[in-house]
């Protein structure tokens, strides 16, 4: 009896050795991905980061907490640089307010050729300019006074660089209304599916478009839209390194590392659904031999008010 219930023991013991030994290996697999998903997002988040030498925005009272769940704003400036333009300018200029209480994000195109005030170069000017005279700082300044509303964080993507961040999320899909040719690419009316290279043809298609930079603005917010939804999903968590690799090597950010995690954390529902508005009332105007487009002073200000109820502003 006793060599018996030792026996028993003893294949008991085994088998607990055995799920020890499996739940050990599951540890260390699971605690190695997060290292090396840590350690490779730490390392490009370097690249990524950028301190704002910007004065206190005069709209905001108090810092944003994302611990606290306050609603923000963000400014997403997509950057072409030219061959003959050693500075650059913002072709992309798209404002998204967060609200966790509402659970969405209004997102917001605004034309680049917007004639506007260039606060911090005393001169009216295209909206794009900003960036070229003063970089991320006077966009933001520049953007905060056209809406106002606070713009707390800015996101730089070189547009060059929207290509290896499609691939890196495998792709975004699109409901395409008009067909068309750009740059080699045939892009036919209905649901398409983008990779990186062709989805930066199709939002750069402007000049045979019956909509003009309008179109192409909202071909844009479909990008943006595309690339937010598909990169908190769980397919793409698969492609961490490759998502990371294409942060540090195309944007530049004032968002830290910890607040990337709250915004994760405590955000994540609102950044997938998305309510995208935009200005069509306006109309072009030749100053000084130069095209501009004039905001419609009514619209202007229902946007910016419907942009301040969603950031819970007075």
């Amino acid at each position: 009896m006793a060599g018996e219930q030792s026996g028993k023991y003893h294949k008991k013991g085994n088998k607990w050795r055995w799920f020890v030994g499996i739940v050990v290996v599951l540890v260390l697999s699971i605690s190695g991905f997060a290292y090396s998903m840590y350690h490779s997002f730490t390392a490009n988040i370097k690249e990524t980061y950028v301190a704002i030498d910007r004065a206190k925005s005069e709209q905001r009272t108090e810092q944003v907490d994302f611990d606290r769940k306050d609603p923000f704003s963000i400014l997403l400036l997509g950057v072409d640089n030219r061959e003959d333009d050693s500075v650059g300018r913002s072709d992309t200029i798209i404002v998204l307010t967060v609200n966790p209480n509402t659970r969405d994000t209004k997102m917001l195109s605004i034309p680049r050729d917007t004639y506007t005030a260039i606060v911090g170069n005393n001169t009216n000017d295209k909206l794009n300019h900003a960036y070229a005279f003063g970089g991320i700082t006077m966009s933001m300044d520049s953007v905060e006074d056209l809406l106002n509303i606070p713009i707390d964080y800015v996101v730089e993507i070189n547009m060059d660089g929207f290509a290896n961040m499609i691939d890196a999320v495998d792709g975004i899909t699109v409901e395409n209304t008009r067909a068309f040719e750009q740059n080699g690419y045939n892009f036919s009316v209905g649901t398409i599916t983008l990779e990186g290279k062709g989805a930066l043809a199709y939002v750069r298609n402007r000049h045979n478009d019956p909509e003009g930079d309008f179109g192409r603005q909202n071909r844009q917010r479909q990008l943006i839209s595309g690339i937010l939804k598909k990169a908190v999903s769980v397919n793409s968590l698969l492609n961490y390194e490759d998502i990371f690799n294409s942060l540090g090597e195309n944007v530049q950010t004032n968002l830290t590392f910890s607040e990337m995690i709250d915004l994760q954390k405590n955000y994540k529902d609102s950044i997938t659904n998305i309510d995208q508005l935009h200005f069509d009332k306006g109309a072009g105007e030749i100053i000084d031999a130069v095209w501009y487009y004039k905001m419609d002073e009514v619209e202007l200000k229902k946007v910016s008010s419907s942009l301040r109820d969603h950031l819970e502003l007075s």
